[in-house]
């Protein structure tokens, strides 16, 4: 058992889950939501999520790909943003070997990740849809268990 490996499929079932609690729940318009023009919309950063997750499979199998998705409808996103998370956690708990060290794609894409879970977060607050409370240190988050 690789404890590096497996710390880093943890904490990619953990932004999966704040992911989760992040866009649970949201009327299909607030993919749109713009709180200035400067401004990301939900719907563009969670393509931009979804690009990230798909990116760092390509990256751990040895290639270099810029990914830059016009968003989907907001279902479709959802849908497409847990599948690059399943396909990543499914290579990452293969044998395969990681073309990229574990370090690089945490501070790179998985932290661009979080922190963009945050900015729809706080456009939720922003657009009066704030989300529930959750306890994420109890929360139950199991690697390969990750689901919409």
């Amino acid at each position: 058992m690789d404890l590096k490996r497996e710390l880093f499929r943890h904490l990619v079932a953990s932004l999966a889950f704040r992911a989760k609690v992040a866009i649970a729940d949201v009327p299909s318009d607030f993919a749109d939501f713009k709180i200035n023009q400067t401004i990301r919309t939900p719907g563009a950063i969670l393509a931009h999520l979804g690009d990230l997750l798909q990116g760092s499979l390509f990256l751990m199998k040895g290639e270099l790909v810029y990914l830059n998705s016009a968003p989907l409808a907001w279902e479709d996103e959802v849908k497409r943003f847990f599948s690059a998370v399943n396909e990543f956690d499914a290579y990452l708990a293969s044998d395969q070997t990681l073309n990229q060290p574990i370090e690089k794609i945490t501070q790179g894409p998985i932290s661009d990740a979080l922190t963009h879970v945050g900015q729809i977060v706080m456009l939720r607050r922003a657009a009066g849809i704030p989300i529930k409370s959750e306890g994420y240190f109890a929360a139950e988050i199991v690697p390969g268990k990750i689901t919409v």
